[in-house]
């Protein structure tokens, strides 16, 4: 690089902004060797096939380099073409729940093993694990193995995979010249009702043109939205092993919200 500007850290990586001899502004993330970056990378080609993400410049096991988003204020244009984006992103699919690269979210692994039942995939790869990393107190564990056991009768009618980005929450969309730009996907074959339910949980500009536009282009099932609370059950659990308890009144409320269901 011919210049680089420092920007602090996150997860542990060394994040920049540089310039290349060619010219091209790119950012980049470094770290300890891991396949975290491989991963990601993965994730961000396989997305890349049909909405905006970074162009992948270099990927090693220790730097990911990326094309560098000029970011603007978001709009509700630009939102609505984030839904319409959205709904083709996870209608082009996927084969299988899973995904053939190593998964993380953040900096934590993921298991991506492929499978063919949404539910018990969503259980056995995306809540358990972390339910067992999180340190809860026993009682909490066992309304989550309750509201686990569950998932087959509340998770709605069966979908094929869809083509997921995994972790979109709204810091994980960069607004850019009229769009959503995503970045630091934990992308794989999942329900596509989890990266609105994602998009909900932290809130997100306009969210409801983002969701009306989604409609209009490939309608939800009947009851997707009781079942939100079902899909951020995962990324609740993250917060709680990545933060601590900060976040333990939250996934009780939605494990409380699913056992309702």
């Amino acid at each position: 690089m011919r210049s680089t500007e420092d920007l602090g850290a996150s997860h542990g990586w060394r994040l920049q902004r540089g310039v290349l001899d060619d010219g091209r502004v790119v950012f980049a993330k470094t770290g300890t060797v891991s396949p975290v970056f491989t991963s990601e990378a993965e994730g961000l080609r396989w997305l890349g096939e049909v909405i905006a993400v970074p162009e992948v410049i270099e990927v090693s096991r220790d730097r990911l380099v990326l094309s560098w988003v000029d970011t603007s204020s978001p709009t509700a244009a630009a939102a609505e073409r984030l839904g319409r984006d959205l709904a083709r992103l996870h209608r082009a699919g996927a084969p299988a729940f899973g995904a053939p690269w190593p998964g993380f979210i953040a900096d934590l692994p993921m298991d991506n093993s492929p499978a063919d039942d949404w539910p018990a995939f969503y259980a056995a790869r995306r809540v358990l694990p972390f339910v067992r990393q999180a340190r809860l107190p026993a009682r909490d564990v066992a309304l989550i193995e309750r509201a686990v056991a569950r998932f087959g009768e509340v998770a709605g009618p069966p979908e094929p995979p869809a083509r997921i980005h995994g972790d979109l929450w709204n810091g994980n969309v960069l607004w850019s010249d009229g769009r959503g730009v995503l970045i630091d996907p934990a992308a794989h074959g999942g329900h596509r009702e989890t990266d609105l339910a994602m998009l909900a949980l932290f809130g997100a500009p306009y969210l409801d043109r983002i969701l009306g536009a989604y409609q209009e282009e490939t309608p939800l099932a009947d009851g997707w939205r009781g079942r939100v609370p079902l899909h951020q059950l995962h990324p609740l659990l993250v917060h709680v092993v990545l933060f601590g308890g900060t976040y333990r009144d939250s996934l009780l409320d939605a494990v409380a919200r699913v056992l309702a269901l």
